[in-house]
This record gives structure tokens, sequence and C-alpha cells, in this order.
């Protein structure tokens, strides 16, 4: 059977102006791949009600699991939630569990109304639990919502991971040579991605203090062919006079 797919939606006007840099998707791509849940898309977007809705339900019939980051506090332009309600069209409403949860968690009288807003999320959702600040994401459907901060996010994913049915982990091996041109690689590549179309084989360019190179990474679900692959890009490279070395440059 093929691997689930993912999405993953950064949402947040914040990252489109600049003012933030969005660090969630390596992490999330790196951890989805470990549990055989390839990332395929990634979108940036507005805190627009209508854009977040038309987006999600675009992508959850497109993809088999779809995460957000972003919009999920408890000011007024953290409307992800009340989007999400919408996109399924269920209520938006006080989800007991988590209300519960954020009511523990502060002293009396500072549980006002805008944390509230933490605990109020589609009817049906299912708590994604919070082990740094409380306030939970949510699953509904096949769309998991989370925190934008990385740390919470992260915590988040830590607590989803477990419940998220996955496949075989996608796996990479790497090789590079110093003083490789993409050009003078490019037909013997695309031989390669040819034999092994089951692989994402892709060449990746690169500059550093010591000198400028390539490298060749194999991607996939099949370490034998991603070995044989890397093998023969290192083949490759030896025949062109160059010293490959395995790994990724440092």
């Amino acid at each position: 059977m093929p691997n689930p797919t993912a999405c993953l939606l950064v949402i947040g006007n914040e990252i489109l102006s600049g003012r933030t840099q969005d660090i969630n998707i390596k992490f999330l791509a790196t951890r989805l791949g470990e549990i055989g849940i390839p990332l395929r898309e990634v979108r940036v977007i507005p805190d627009i009600a209508a854009t977040i809705i038309a987006t999600v339900n675009e992508v959850r019939a497109a993809f088999d699991h779809v995460f957000t980051t972003g919009g999920i506090g408890p000011t007024h332009d953290d409307i992800t939630s009340e989007c999400i309600s919408a996109a399924f069209g269920v209520p938006w409403e006080i989800h007991p569990e988590a209300f519960a949860l954020m009511e523990a968690r502060y002293a009396k009288g500072e549980f006002n109304a805008a944390r509230r807003r933490m605990a109020t999320m589609p009817r049906g959702a299912t708590l994604i639990k919070n082990a740094i600040s409380a306030a939970p994401g949510f699953s509904i459907g096949n769309v998991h919502v989370m925190a934008g901060v990385p740390r919470i996010m992260q915590a988040m994913f830590d607590a989803l991971a477990p419940t998220l049915a996955g496949g075989k982990p996608v796996i990479s091996r790497a090789v590079y040579a110093m003083g490789l041109m993409e050009g003078t690689i490019a037909a013997g590549l695309e031989a390669i991605q040819n034999r092994y179309p089951e692989l994402d084989v892709g060449s990746y360019p690169f500059a550093r203090d010591a000198g400028h190179g390539v490298a060749i990474v194999s991607k996939g679900t099949d370490v034998t062919e991603a070995e044989a692959a890397t093998a023969d890009v290192t083949a490759l490279m030896a025949g062109l006079g160059l010293a490959p070395i395995q790994g990724e440059p440092v």
C-alpha cells in the first residue's frame, strides 16, 4: 500500500510579512517522514477567514492528513479554530475537556474570556495535549490543528504522533563531491532517476568556505533501492575523476 500523504498549512500574517521566520516546516517534514507520512505540500496563508476555510476544504480532500500551525491563541486575530469549524460545517463551541484542563491551569479569576477562546473548538474535535502551556490543539477528521510557537507545536506533535497511521519510514542516502557542477552530472543523474522511479533523486548544489560542490540525495521508503541509487551516483562521480564523499556536506 502507498504511504499516506500530508499537507501543512502555515497560517499567519506574521509569516507572510517576514516578521516571523517559520521553523516548523523542517521539524514536521522530518518527523512525518520518520513515521511514513511524507509531507507533499506546504502552503503559507494569511489570517483571512475565507482563505483559511477554502484552503482547508481543498487540501483535506486531496491529502490523507492535513496539519495546521498558528492562529489558535487568545487574541482577535487567532481565527484558525473557528475557521476549521466553518470548513467542517459544525458549531464552534466550548470543548468541556479543554475547558476543564485550562480552568485548572489558571488561578481563580485568570481564566478570562480571551483564554476561554483557546478552549473553544469545532464540535466533535479530539484534543491534542499540550505539555508546555496546557492550551490544547485538536484534530477533526483528517485535520490536525496545532500552535505556531515551535516549542509548543513540537510538544503537541509528540502527543499526536502515536495516534497517526503511517507507513514505511521515509529514508534518505546522500553523497557529494567538491568541485562538481550540476550541468556535468545532469544527464547521468537523469538516467539514474529513471532506473529508480520510486525514489526522489535530488541534486543540491552548495557553497562552503572550502569550496563548492553538489550533493545528490536519494529519498524513498526502500533502503535497498536508495543505497543502490547512491552507489550508482558514487560511480558516476568517480567516473568524472571526482572523489565522492558519503553523507551530507558539512
